[in-house]
């Protein structure tokens, strides 16, 4: 693990909720801080994001999360700038990682695919990417459906690179759970909705404190994709939860998202929601992860050491 880092975790890249306040005061806190490239709605914003990032930044480790998905059309422009601000971690997402292996590679940065499913990650790794993150069942916005205990293990069979697993990691004791299993750093995204320096709104962030597990659901009519939303957002923009329409056509453009009612205003979040107690600062939420990570660490060595103690019978 890079030196400048206090835990194994990604602010994983969300939608229309990480900017670049909340990169650096992640990157500051000791974490890994990630944002989606669509977030900027223009090729000079992305420009303008990135040169700050660097900036402000430094040393530590940063990601930009680029979508693949053959419908991106502003993808070429958005590798250009990859290339002249060199991240040092590239997710790709909803699509296949081959655009970006040559462009990130070729400056020593390191490409992760987001997965979900084994048969993905195969793929990918095949591929030549760097690292996988396994999208697993619990994660909010577009969800995995696999357990992340079975799903490492299935990859780790045939892959040895870097790991990153989100669903419903939350705390520092699921973040424990992640790194025994296998991972090698963990995503955690819904506990940094409400985070001071999240671009989420202050009604999405009010109502993700407000939520709890039970006020998810999971569908495909929104975007296309499975994921995970807010069921007092749906009912806000015209959905009713127990009847949602069927799946969409697919369509993934960064020079075009942000402009539709299906993007932009229904929310989403991971199971971890009911953890979220509170609107406060990156920093915050970091110094309670450690403790907590700290705290699960030494509870699990302490039980490793009794049961080494404990006579055979």
């Amino acid at each position: 693990m890079n030196d400048t880092l206090r835990l194994p975790v990604f602010a994983a890249p969300m939608f229309l909720v990480s900017g670049p306040d909340l990169v650096i005061a992640a990157c500051k806190a000791g974490i890994i801080g990630a944002f989606p490239t669509p977030n900027c709605r223009s090729i000079d914003q992305l420009d303008a994001w990135m040169t700050r990032i660097r900036a402000e930044v430094g040393a530590r480790p940063w990601c930009a999360n680029l979508v693949t998905h053959s419908s991106n059309s502003r993808l070429p422009q958005d590798l250009e700038l990859i290339a002249k601000h060199q991240p040092p971690y590239v997710v790709t997402a909803l699509g296949s990682p081959k655009p970006a292996l040559n462009v990130v590679q070729s400056y020593g940065g390191k490409v992760i695919a987001d997965v979900t499913s084994v048969a993905l990650a195969r793929k990918a790794a095949a591929a030549g990417v760097d690292g996988l993150a396994l999208i697993c069942a619990g994660a909010g916005g577009h969800t995995g459906t696999l357990s992340p205990f079975a799903f490492v293990s299935a990859v780790r069979e045939f892959f040895d690179g870097l790991l990153v697993v989100g669903g419903g990691i939350s705390d520092g004791r699921g973040l424990a759970g992640a790194i025994a299993a296998g991972a090698d750093f963990a995503y955690l995204g819904t506990s940094f909705i409400a985070a001071d320096e999240s671009m989420a709104a202050d009604a999405y962030k009010d109502m993700l404190v407000a939520a709890q597990i039970e006020d998810l659901l999971i569908s495909a009519g929104v975007t296309g994709t499975p994921a995970s939303w807010l069921k007092p957002s749906l009912r806000a923009n015209g959905y009713d939860p127990d009847a949602m329409p069927e799946a969409p056509d697919r369509a993934y453009d960064s020079a075009k998202i942000g402009k539709g009612k299906r993007w932009a205003d229904v929310w989403a979040a991971g199971q971890g929601v009911g953890a979220v107690t509170a609107r406060e600062p990156v920093a915050q939420i970091v110094d309670r992860l450690a403790a907590e990570y700290a705290t699960a660490c030494a509870a699990f060595h302490n039980r490793a050491d009794a049961l080494q103690k404990e006579p055979a019978q």
